[in-house]
This record gives C-alpha cells, structure tokens and sequence, in this order.
C-alpha cells in the first residue's frame, strides 16, 4: 500500500521540481539583461558603455552556452533526469544574448553603418570570427523545436553538434577580443572539459561512475 502511493507521490514530486527548474531557468537567465538595462539607464556602465555591454552580452553568452553544453554529461553522472528539458532554453538564451552582442555592435558601435560594419567584420579577425559562429549557431537556434527535431530526424543531432565548433569560436573570440587572459583560459578550459565528455570511452565513464556514487550513496543510507 505505501509503495503504490509513494510512486504518484514521486512522481508529482519529480513535476514539481521539473517546474521550480524551469521557473528558476528563465528567472535566472533574465535577471542578467534586466542588471544591464537598469545600469544602462542610470549611466552606471563606466566610461564607454557600449564596450561594456558588448563584453557583458558576450561573456553571458559563452557561459549560457557552457551551461546548455554541461546538462547532458551531468545527467549521464549524477542522473539528474529533471535538468534535460533545461538544455533547450538555457541554448536559446545563449542565442538571445549574442544577438544582443551583435546588435549592440552594428547598432550603438557602427550605427547600421553597412560599410564600417563591413570594414569591422572582414579587417578585424576576432570579429569575423565571432560573425561566423553567431551564422552557424542561427540554424541550431531556429530548429530548437519539436517540429524540426521530427522533421531532420537522424540529422537533428548532426547538426546540434555544430554547437562545440560555435563555443571553439566564441572562446577564440573572446580571447582576442579582451587584453586580460584569465577568464577565456578559464571558459575555454571548461568548453574543452565538456568536449571531452562527448567522447564515447568519457561519455561511458560517466555512466559507470554514476553506478558507483548510486551505491556509495546507497551504503551510506543502510549504514545510518
């Protein structure tokens, strides 16, 4: 009798917190872009403020895009189930904020000038590069849904995989673009980790290390 209501009661346990993770997903992912306009507006972005918000939007980018990147091997250790549908919206707030980076670059930085526009991308490498990871991340953006998932079919996840070129390319990017090192050795060294766990022999790691911690976990319970 306990088991059969204990399993609705897991059940709805594992929906509730299904929507505490989404509902803190979008929250947490918004917060950033509402701290940035508010400063914006109160003229708190120091002395040139649109460089600010070009290196903001950016670095928000890499790290959403490392924590789309991050739910897969973290299910496949610890199998936490609940953070897989937080993939999809964590990349489209990736794309969210590199188009924000884009935008303030052609608007506020080059004012729609096609030319200087032009002139910027094709003279400067960082930012040809950047450009070229922004055009292979829009395909992955438009079918991030259900329709186009049935629709590649076995091609879906070829494409998808494009994602690990496109953060290859903002590291790169990011680290012509800033004189101080530290941090895009910092993101390139996580995006290279979770490169490493898209290895099949790594990948298979994962789960078996996820068998251990279940039983460590499992001992430790009995022995209380």
């Amino acid at each position: 009798m306990n088991l059969a209501i204990s399993t609705p009661k897991r059940k709805m346990n594992r929906k509730t917190i299904g929507r505490w993770l989404r509902a803190a997903t979008h929250i947490g992912s918004l917060l950033p872009l509402a701290w940035l306009v508010w400063q914006f507006f109160q003229n708190d972005l120091g002395t040139d403020p649109v460089r600010e918000i070009i290196l903001r939007t950016g670095k928000l980018t890499i790290i959403w895009l490392m924590l789309s990147l991050a739910v897969t091997p973290l299910n496949k250790l610890f199998g936490w189930k609940q953070i897989i549908p937080l993939r999809k919206p964590l990349g489209l707030y990736a794309f969210l904020y590199v188009s924000l980076h884009l935008l303030t670059f052609v608007w506020l930085d080059y004012g729609l000038n096609l030319t200087f526009i032009l002139d910027g991308i094709f003279e400067q490498p960082y930012v040809l590069i950047g450009f070229a990871a922004y055009l292979l991340l829009i395909p992955l953006a438009a079918t991030s849904n259900k329709w186009a998932m049935r629709r590649l079919g076995k091609n879906w996840k070829r494409l998808h995989k494009l994602v690990y070129l496109i953060g290859a390319l903002g590291i790169i990017h990011f680290f012509w673009l800033v004189k101080v090192y530290d941090r895009p050795i910092l993101y390139g060294s996580v995006m290279g980790l979770l490169l490493l766990t898209r290895i099949k022999p790594i990948s298979r790691w994962l789960v078996i290390w996820r068998g251990y911690l279940r039983r460590w976990s499992a001992s430790l319970r009995t022995s209380r």
